[in-house]
Protein backbone atom coordinates (compact mmCIF):
# COMPACT_ATOMS: atom_id res chain seq x y z
CA UNK A 1 0.00 0.00 0.00
CA UNK A 2 1.16 3.37 -1.25
CA UNK A 3 0.82 6.92 0.91
CA UNK A 4 -0.13 10.18 -0.15
CA UNK A 5 -0.37 13.41 1.35
CA UNK A 6 -2.59 15.60 -0.11
CA UNK A 7 -4.58 18.55 1.02
CA UNK A 8 -8.59 18.85 0.77
CA UNK A 9 -11.31 21.17 1.57
CA UNK A 10 -14.51 19.56 3.26
CA UNK A 11 -17.45 21.24 1.89
CA UNK A 12 -21.16 21.61 3.06
CA UNK A 13 -22.43 18.89 2.32
CA UNK A 14 -19.34 16.49 4.05
CA UNK A 15 -17.89 15.98 0.81
CA UNK A 16 -13.96 16.37 0.19
CA UNK A 17 -12.35 18.45 -2.75
CA UNK A 18 -9.06 17.81 -2.59
CA UNK A 19 -6.71 20.39 -4.07
CA UNK A 20 -4.61 18.68 -6.59
CA UNK A 21 -5.61 15.63 -8.49
CA UNK A 22 -4.22 12.29 -7.55
CA UNK A 23 -1.75 10.93 -10.00
CA UNK A 24 -1.48 7.31 -9.49
CA UNK A 25 -3.90 4.55 -10.27
CA UNK A 26 -7.31 5.65 -12.07
CA UNK A 27 -10.60 3.68 -11.18
CA UNK A 28 -9.17 1.95 -7.86
CA UNK A 29 -10.82 2.18 -4.52
CA UNK A 30 -8.56 3.89 -2.13
CA UNK A 31 -8.28 3.88 2.13
CA UNK A 32 -8.57 7.84 3.36
CA UNK A 33 -7.45 8.57 6.77
CA UNK A 34 -8.73 12.39 7.99
CA UNK A 35 -6.87 14.70 9.84
CA UNK A 36 -8.19 17.52 11.22
CA UNK A 37 -6.10 20.22 12.93
CA UNK A 38 -7.53 21.34 16.44
CA UNK A 39 -7.14 25.29 16.80
CA UNK A 40 -6.87 24.55 20.34
CA UNK A 41 -3.85 22.18 20.45
CA UNK A 42 -0.90 25.17 20.10
CA UNK A 43 1.65 21.22 19.09
CA UNK A 44 -1.09 20.59 16.42
CA UNK A 45 -0.31 24.01 15.31
CA UNK A 46 3.51 23.70 15.26
CA UNK A 47 3.67 20.19 13.72
CA UNK A 48 1.57 21.33 11.14
CA UNK A 49 4.18 24.85 10.06
CA UNK A 50 7.10 22.41 10.83
CA UNK A 51 5.30 19.83 8.15
CA UNK A 52 4.73 22.70 6.15
CA UNK A 53 8.36 24.21 6.27
CA UNK A 54 9.53 20.49 5.37
CA UNK A 55 6.82 20.05 2.23
CA UNK A 56 8.34 23.55 1.33
CA UNK A 57 11.79 22.30 0.92
CA UNK A 58 11.10 18.81 -0.71
CA UNK A 59 9.31 21.22 -3.18
CA UNK A 60 12.39 23.51 -3.67
CA UNK A 61 14.62 20.69 -3.65
CA UNK A 62 12.09 18.71 -6.43
CA UNK A 63 12.71 21.91 -8.73
CA UNK A 64 16.25 22.79 -8.42
CA UNK A 65 17.21 19.27 -9.31
CA UNK A 66 15.05 19.29 -12.25
CA UNK A 67 12.48 16.70 -10.61
CA UNK A 68 9.44 18.72 -12.24
CA UNK A 69 6.79 18.18 -14.58
CA UNK A 70 5.55 20.37 -17.14
CA UNK A 71 2.70 22.30 -16.72
CA UNK A 72 0.78 21.23 -20.25
CA UNK A 73 1.25 17.47 -18.85
CA UNK A 74 -0.19 18.46 -16.26
CA UNK A 75 -3.55 20.07 -17.95
CA UNK A 76 -3.59 16.71 -19.90
CA UNK A 77 -4.12 14.55 -17.02
CA UNK A 78 -6.58 16.82 -15.64
CA UNK A 79 -8.77 17.22 -19.03
CA UNK A 80 -8.39 12.97 -19.55
CA UNK A 81 -10.07 12.27 -16.14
Amino acid sequence: MKALKVMATIDEQGQLTLDAPLLGDRNSRVEVIVLIPDGSDPEVEEQSQAELLQDLKQAWHEAMTGQTIPVSQLWERLEND
